[in-house]
Parts: C-alpha cells; structure tokens; sequence
C-alpha cells in the first residue's frame, strides 16, 4: 500500500508519460467529453458557442473562406467549427482520434446535408496528399503535446500547406502558468463519476515545472480490481518563446491575437493565438 502511495504521488519528468487515448478513446470518458463539448454554455473541450460563432466569423473573413478554400482542422471533435466552415462552402477535412466525436460529427454532416472528410486518427499519424489553405489547431491543443510531438507536429503541417496558406492555432500564455499552483486531492468518484460508471477513488496530483513552464494534471483511478493512471499535461508560452519553435521549424509568425476570434493581443491575457506560414512564403 506504501508503495502505491508513493507512486501516486511521484513526480515524473515533463512529458515522460503519453495517455491522451485515455482520455479520448476510452468507453466511459469519451462519452463525459463529448457532452462538454456538447454543452454550449461553457468553455470544457471546445469554447462556449457565443464565442464558436464569433471565432468562425472572423475564421471567415480573415482568411476569405469561401467555395473550394481548403481547410483541415486538427482536433476538430464534434465538429463544432469544421460545419460552421463547411457551411461557408469550404473543404473541409477535420482530423481527431476519439471515435465517439467522429461517429456524432458525421451523422450531424449527413442530416444537414454537409460534404466533410472526418477521418477518425491521431492527427501525429495523419497523413494525405492533399493541400491545404488554412490548417487550424484551436482550444490550446497544441499545449498538451510534448516538444518532440509539436516539432513533429509543425514539419507535417509545413508539408501540408498549399503555397500561400497560414496555421491558426492558440495557446495558454505564461500569465495563465503564474496562476496555477501545485495541489494534491482524492475523493471518491472524483470528478462526479467522470472517470468511471463503477464506483472508484481518484486522486488528482497537480505538479508545476518552473522551468519548462509546464504543468500536470496527474490523475490515478483506484477500482477494485485496477488502477490506472491519466497524465494531463499543459505547456505554456511566452510570445516569443512560440515564436521560437515556430521559426526553428520553418515558420514566420504573421499576426498574434488575444483569440482565435482575432480579439486584439494583450500580455495580460491567459491565452494568445498566432497565424504563421512557411517562412519561404511569406517572402
């Protein structure tokens, strides 16, 4: 017993451990995620739809989508911006590895007579020959990748790229870091039942890395006969160090917002969005 309680309460390096599929793929929590993704009033797996409509709006205008513009959306879940996109006649092929998001977002595109390629993959594994106009990665999803993922990440999304085309995506800023502190905390079914239907303990370890400005969600779910261990895991940025990983890899950084509804960039705020190109085509 010691030793389990030791482990639970370990620290492991940045990033050492990988369980997103968990999370996303799993029977019972696949189902609690997509019904906050579902549930329009609150900012859980996607953003509020108030600010859905005022994001795609903008999407809209400053990246003039129209008939045929090409757009994949990484992560894209239910769907929630690839039909408002679809619905502007764009191309739309919109990318995420939990089946359960996949399977809702196809039968919504059929019943409203909407033409979207939904693959059913994990976007590091995504490959095709098309090209694309915008390629979009929102809701800080690029935070909870590791720096050898996103550098994967940023070269697959360089090859993608239709000549002339941008990368919108957002992330949670260094403010965002200096407000979150470590904690330790276990109830039973933690979460309101999140983790399981079954009756189970959770314990929820928060870490901070003061150095990599990363934090972790840690997440043990005790059952009778099993335990298991989910790792939420956060970077965050400056404006300039994003701006870094985006150079080394190719980038040029050609606007920074507050949002991706393109609300005016403050320091003071939580999140930041950045559209970038290949370098050699911003030329």
């Amino acid at each position: 017993m010691f030793e389990h309680l030791d482990e639970i309460f370990s620290r492991p390096e940045p990033f050492e451990y990988y369980t997103a599929s968990e999370l996303w793929t799993n029977e019972h929590t696949s189902k609690q995620m997509l019904a906050y993704h579902l549930n329009g009033e609150i900012d859980v797996s996607s953003r509020n739809a108030a600010f859905i409509e005022r994001s795609v709006a903008w999407i809209v205008e400053r990246f003039n989508v129209g008939a045929g513009t090409k757009i994949a959306d990484f992560g894209c879940g239910p769907g929630l911006y690839a039909s408002r996109l679809a619905r502007k006649e764009a191309d739309v092929t919109a990318i995420d590895f939990s089946s359960r998001s996949i399977q809702y977002a196809r039968e919504a595109a059929t019943k409203e007579g909407l033409d979207i390629n939904y693959v059913n993959e994990n976007y590091l594994e995504f490959q095709t020959d098309k090209r694309f106009d915008l390629i979009t990665m929102i809701m800080c999803d690029y935070c909870a990748l590791s720096p050898s993922q996103r550098k994967h990440l940023l070269a697959k999304f360089y090859g993608l790229l239709a000549p002339g085309g941008s990368v919108l995506l957002d992330v949670y800023s260094l403010q965002a870091f200096a407000k979150r502190e470590e904690s330790s905390s276990c109830e039973p079914d933690q979460l309101y039942g999140f983790w399981s239907p079954e009756k189970y303990y959770g314990f929820q370890n928060t870490f901070k890395y003061e150095t990599e400005k990363v934090m972790l969600d840690k997440y043990t779910i005790i059952q009778p006969n099993r335990s298991r261990t989910v790792y939420n895991w956060l970077q965050y940025f400056s404006r300039q160090s994003l701006e870094l990983e985006l150079r080394t890899a190719g980038f040029a950084i050609a606007d920074v917002h507050a949002d991706v509804a393109g609300t005016d960039f403050s320091p003071a705020n939580d999140e930041f969005a950045v559209i970038a190109s290949p370098a050699s085509l911003e030329g």
